[in-house]
C-alpha cells in the first residue's frame, strides 16, 4: 500500500478549505513572476541612460518606466497578500481540526496514558506540532511555490539577454545545490527527529521540574536534586553544539555560493570584454548584476523549504504517536455495579508490555470496607490503584467493581463510582467553585458550599474578599499544598462516588494542614469503601485489612494486629516506621 504523503494528510484535516490551499498556491507563484516584471523596466531605464548618454534630456520614457515598475512590485505585494489570505484560511482549519483530534482521541485513551506519556510532551505534541503545521501551510508551502515559479521566471530573463552571462550566473547555483544537498535528506531528517527529541525531554523534564519544587521546598533538598532535568538540558547544549560545528563548513560554503555570483560575473565580463565593451553588452551585464541578488533569496528559500518539510514530518509523527494509541475499549454488552465492593482475580500488568509490574494479584473487599496498601516504594501500590480506577487495562486477569468488570462498565458510570484524591491533587486555573463543581458539574453554589465546609475549607474561603468566587492563580492567589488538597477534598465530597481511593492524600501537607485533611478525609470516607495508600503507618493502624504490596505481589494481608504478630514485613516496617518518630514528644501508635 502506498504511504500517503504528509501533504494529504492535512489536507484530510482541511475538509471543504483545501481549495484555498490550491489557490494560495497559484497566486504565490503568480506573484513571484509578477515581482520580475520590474527588472525588466529597470533593465529599460538601463538602455535608455546608455542610448541617451551624454545627453540625458533624451531619456524620456524613464518616469514611465519607473513607475510602472512600481505598479508591477505593488501588484507583485498584493497577489501575494491574497495568496497568504487564503492559505492562512486553509491553514488555521487544519490546526484547529489537528488540535481536534488529538484531544478528542486524548479523551478515549485511558486515563493513565497522561501520566506515562508526559504532560510536557503532550503540550508539544498540541501546541507546537500543530503549530508547526499551521506555520508550513500558512507561509512555507506557498513560499515553496513562489521559489519553484521564480527559478523558471529567471531562465528566461538569463538566457534571453545574453545567455553567456546566464550560464555564469547559474554556476553559483549549481554548487549551491551541491553543498544543500550534503545538509539535507534522510541524514537531516534523522538530526531533526534528534532535535525534535531533544526539545520534547527537556520540555517534559521542565514540567515535572516545576510541578516538583513543592517537594524540594518541604524535604529541604536543593535543585540539583531534578538530576534527569539538567541532564536534558546537557544532552541539548551537547546536540546543539555537535550540530553546529557539523555544518559549520557546508553553510559557510554554501553561503559564499549562493553570494558569490557577483565574482563569476565580473570575471567573466572580463574575459568577454577583451577586445572591448560594447553598450548592449555593458548593459546586459549591469542587469544580471542587479538581478541575481533573486537567485541567492530563491536558493534560501528552497534550502529552509526542506527544513520545513522534515519538521513537518517530525511534528505529524508526533501527532501520530498520540493518534495511533489504542482507545479505551467500550464494551457490547455494559454491566452496571450492584455495589461498592471491589475483587481482583489474578490481576497482572506491564507498561511496557515486557516486565510485569503487578504479578497474580488478587483481593477481595467487601462494600463499606476500608482497606489500606502499604510497602517498599516501587512495589506497585499507586498502579493498583490506577488500575481499580481503569487508568490502565489489566494484562491479565480482572478487576470488578460492584460486580461487574470495570471493562465492561460505561466510563461515565465508572468515573461516577470511583473518586479519587492522590497525594499531587491539581487545580485548574478558575474560581474555587468551579474546582469544586468539577466533581458534580449540576450541582448548586450552595451544595458545592456545603462540601467545602465539610472539608474543612472555610478558612481557605473566608481570607479571600470573593470567597468561593475567587479565582485561583490570578492576581497573586495561590493555595498552598494543604490547601489545594482540601479542596481536592471538597470536590470528591460534592462528587459522593461509593469508592474512595486515597493515594498518599497527606503526603506533602505541613502540620496544621494534615490535620483538617485528616479530618476532611474522616468525614469524605463515611459510608464508602475506601482503598488508601499510605508510607505513614499511623495512619492505617484502624483499616479493615492491611495488604503489603511488594514486588508487585501481596506479602502478607490482615489487621495490624494479625501482622504485626506474624513478625513479618510489615513489623518490620512497623518497628522501622516507630524508631523514625521516636524524637516526637507524643508517639503515633504503640510499638509492635
Amino acid at each position: 500500500m502506498k504511504k500517503r504523503s504528509d501533504l494529504s494528510r492535512l489536507m484530510e484535516y482541511a475538509g471543504g478549505h483545501r481549495v484555498f490551499t490550491y489557490v494560495s498556491w497559484v497566486l504565490s507563484a503568480l506573484s513571484a513572476l509578477v515581482a520580475l516584471v520590474p527588472f525588466l523596466y529597470i533593465w529599460m531605464i538601463l538602455r535608455d541612460v546608455l542610448n541617451a548618454a551624454p545627453d540625458y534630456s533624451r531619456a524620456v520614457n524613464i518616469p514611465h518606466y519607473g513607475w510602472m515598475a512600481v505598479l508591477f512590485a505593488a501588484l507583485s505585494y498584493l497577489i501575494y497578500v491574497c495568496a497568504l489570505l487564503c492559505s492562512h484560511l486553509s491553514a488555521f482549519r487544519v490546526a484547529t481540526n489537528l488540535r481536534l483530534a488529538v484531544s478528542e482521541h486524548l479523551a478515549r485513551l485511558p486515563l493513565g496514558f497522561t501520566e506515562r506519556y508526559g504532560s510536557g510532551k503532550l503540550r508539544k505534541v498540541i501546541q507546537e506540532s500543530t503549530g508547526a503545521a499551521e506555520t508550513y501551510l500558512a507561509h512555507q508551502l506557498p513560499d515553496q511555490y513562489a521559489a519553484m515559479a521564480t527559478p523558471v521566471g529567471l531562465l528566461v530573463l538569463l538566457f534571453v539577454f545574453d545567455w553567456r552571462l546566464g550560464l555564469l550566473s547559474l554556476v553559483p547555483v549549481a554548487l549551491g545545490f551541491v553543498i544543500m544537498s550534503a545538509m539535507t535528506g534522510k541524514r537531516m531528517a534523522e538530526k531533526m527527529r534528534q532535535y525534535g527529541n531533544a526539545l520534547a525531554a527537556m520540555s517534559g523534564e521542565a514540567v515535572e521540574y516545576v510541578r516538583g519544587i513543592p517537594v524540594v521546598k518541604t524535604f529541604g533538598q536543593s535543585v540539583f536534586s531534578f538530576k534527569k532535568f539538567k541532564a536534558t538540558i546537557d544532552e541539548y547544549e551537547k546536540w546543539v553544539i555537535a550540530y553546529t560545528k557539523e555544518l559549520r563548513m557546508p553553510m559557510l560554503f554554501y553561503t559564499a555560493a549562493i553570494n558569490g555570483v557577483f565574482a563569476f560575473l565580473i570575471a567573466g565580463g572580463l574575459l568577454l570584454t577583451r577586445n572591448g565593451v560594447s553598450p548592449e553588452f555593458l548593459l546586459n551585464l549591469l542587469f544580471y548584476i542587479i538581478i541575481t541578488p533573486v537567485i541567492s533569496l530563491t536558493l534560501t528559500k528552497i534550502m529552509y523549504m526542506s527544513e520545513s518539510k522534515m519538521i513537518v514530518a517530525d511534528a505529524l509523527s508526533r501527532i501520530d504517536s498520540v493518534l495511533d494509541e489504542a482507545p479505551v475499549s467500550v464494551s457490547e454488552k455494559p454491566q452496571h455495579p450492584k455495589d461498592s465492593s471491589i475483587a481482583l482475580h489474578d490481576v497482572r500488568f506491564s507498561y511496557d508490555g515486557r516486565t510485569d509490574v503487578i504479578r497474580g494479584v488478587s483481593m477481595d473487599i467487601r462494600p463499606g470496607q476500608t482497606v489500606a496498601l502499604v510497602g517498599p516504594s516501587g512495589g506497585g501500590k499507586s498502579t493498583l490503584a490506577s488500575l481499580i480506577c481503569r487508568f490502565f487495562d489489566v494484562g491479565s486477569g480482572s478487576i470488578c467493581v460492584g460486580g461487574a468488570d470495570v471493562r465492561d462498565i460505561p466510563k461515565e458510570e465508572l468515573m461516577d463510582t470511583v473518586s479519587f484524591v492522590f497525594q499531587n491533587s491539581r487545580l485548574l486555573k478558575g474560581s474555587i467553585l468551579d474546582n469544586v463543581k468539577l466533581g458534580r458539574p449540576d450541582a448548586t453554589e450552595a451544595e458545592a458550599l456545603s462540601a467545602l465546609r465539610a472539608a474543612q475549607c472555610m478558612d481557605i474561603i473566608e481570607k479571600f474578599p470573593d470567597g468561593i468566587h475567587t479565582v485561583i492563580g490570578s492576581k497573586g492567589v495561590y493555595l498552598s499544598g494543604g490547601e489545594q488538597q482540601r479542596i481536592a477534598i471538597a470536590r470528591a465530597m460534592l462528587k459522593n462516588a461509593s469508592i474512595l481511593i486515597l493515594d498518599e492524600a497527606t503526603a506533602f501537607a505541613d502540620p496544621d494542614n494534615e490535620a483538617k485533611v485528616q479530618a476532611a478525609l474522616a468525614e469524605l470516607a463515611k459510608g464508602k469503601t475506601v482503598v488508601m495508600i499510605a508510607h505513614r503507618l499511623s495512619t492505617v493502624v484502624n483499616a479493615d485489612c492491611i495488604y503489603v504490596v511488594q514486588d508487585g505481589r501481596i506479602a502478607e494481608a490482615g489487621t495490624k494486629g494479625d501482622l504485626c504478630a506474624r513478625n513479618g514485613l510489615f513489623a518490620k516496617m512497623w518497628q522501622d516506621y516507630q524508631s523514625s518518630v521516636r524524637w516526637k514528644v507524643e508517639k503515633e501508635g504503640p510499638a509492635c
